[in-house]
């Protein structure tokens, strides 16, 4: 189904709605709905076996008048141009909702890493960053880690650019490894900032979190601290997780009858998110169908995985329940969706509000590689909860102030910090 949903239309189609509701210039609004700049390239790579495959690989910028590009890489086969267009013009949204000096940007390649050798994905690494060096860097654009990619790909690419640039540049890649320019909290930081703002949005609704159930798409990184934070910052329960089983290209939720513990099932789980069937029954789990979470009786709803999952046919699954939909991952539901939140009174949390700790605190990680000073973790998390809180209630006051869906409300704080930024820079 969501391969259905072109991901690029829609960021324009949600753009379009707030341009005619903030009355944009459509020359300032022709500028946005597209990104400055774009490449498409083709990896050649020796694998292993001595045999030349040939990827296709992909980096969009989609605006930096408030600071250089950042966005993550997504190694992932069924990677689109449009998807990482689509993911750029988020990341664009995201830095100016949260109020960081960013722009947006995304990159890829098209390849399922679980198929590669630890030397070929350094291999293909490295070759990303032969062919875009010239168009990054620390004042110009910052990638990171994305679905498929990890800290210590970040680590190779990071030190390919140093090699060709000639000098030791941390700051031109974030997420990287402890000890390799990399922040404490990192790992952290996109799912506990999704936590952050369920608890504001618990509050604003009047709920109790230690009476709550979520219920969450994914078991990747965002998935897994967004679990974690629900449980041991709220006191809540979570239902179920689903993840993709890179084993049998199938996808399946897991459940519990006393809720699901997701330290146990981070030590059953492996690098690109699958979880150990085996031990998950064992340890009284029940394995259902990929879709299953989208059912299940829970307060919160946090799609986690990837874009266009809650659609107009999914959407009509869930439960009577559900009060608050956060959405972890980027571009999780579509319009037809958002249609069906306001009809039933459900809150949803936006993306690029939602899961904006991340790009958080990747910035505070250039911040530090600038400095050469690094911080705590607990310095880092309670700087992120600052930001994450500030911009949701930013967006909250505006969604209230002009009586909009917040989703609404996000693209209008978002848009107007945007367009102020180019006006103050004379390019409109």
């Amino acid at each position: 189904m969501a391969g259905q949903i072109n991901a690029f239309e829609m960021a324009q189609k949600q753009f379009d709605g707030v341009a005619k509701l903030l009355n944009l210039d459509p020359q300032i609004a022709e500028i946005l709905r597209w990104p400055m700049r774009e490449y498409s390239f083709r990896i050649p790579i020796r694998m292993d076996d001595g045999t030349i495959r040939v990827f296709q690989g992909y980096r969009v910028q989609h605006n930096d008048s408030r600071g250089p590009n950042k966005g993550g890489i997504r190694f992932h086969p069924n990677e689109t141009f449009d998807t990482v267009r689509a993911l750029a013009t988020w990341m664009t949204w995201k830095c100016a909702v949260a109020d960081i000096p960013l722009g947006g940007g995304k990159g890829g390649i098209i390849v399922d890493p679980s198929s590669l050798t630890t030397p070929e994905k350094e291999r293909l690494c490295r070759g990303w960053v032969q062919n875009m060096w010239k168009n990054i860097g620390p004042r110009q654009d910052v990638p990171a880690p994305d679905v498929g990619t990890t800290p210590q790909m970040m680590g190779w690419m990071m030190d390919e650019y140093s090699k060709l640039v000639g000098e030791y540049t941390p700051g031109v890649f974030t997420g990287k490894p402890l000890g390799g320019g990399g922040s404490e909290g990192r790992t952290e930081a996109t799912g506990y900032g999704v936590i952050y703002t369920v608890r504001e949005a618990m509050a604003h609704l009047k709920l109790d979190p230690t009476k709550c159930v979520a219920a969450i798409e994914g078991f990747g990184n965002v998935a897994q601290y967004a679990a974690i934070g629900f449980i041991e910052m709220l006191g809540g329960k979570v239902a179920c997780v689903s993840c993709w089983d890179r084993n049998d290209k199938t996808s399946y939720t897991y459940s519990h009858k006393d809720g699901i513990d997701p330290r146990f099932l981070l030590t059953i789980t492996d690098q690109y998110g699958t979880i150990d069937q085996k031990k998950a029954k064992d340890a009284g789990y029940v394995i259902e169908d990929g879709e299953k979470w989208i059912e299940k009786e829970c307060d919160v709803l946090i799609p986690a995985a990837i874009e266009g999952h809650v659609n107009a046919d999914t959407v009509q699954k869930i439960s009577s329940r559900v009060k608050i939909v956060a959405e972890g991952a980027n571009g999780p539901c579509t319009p037809e969706a958002d249609e069906y939140f306001k009809k039933n009174g459900i809150f949803d949390i936006p993306d690029f509000l939602c899961n904006a700790g991340g790009v958080t605190t990747s910035y505070f990680e250039s911040v530090q590689n600038d400095m050469n000073y690094y911080w705590t973790k607990k310095e880092v998390l309670e700087r992120l909860d600052t930001k994450m809180t500030s911009a949701f209630h930013a967006v909250l006051d505006m969604s209230q102030k002009e009586g909009v869906y917040m989703r609404d409300a996000a693209y209008m704080v978002a848009i107007d910090r945007v367009v102020k930024a180019m006006q103050l820079r004379g390019w409109s």
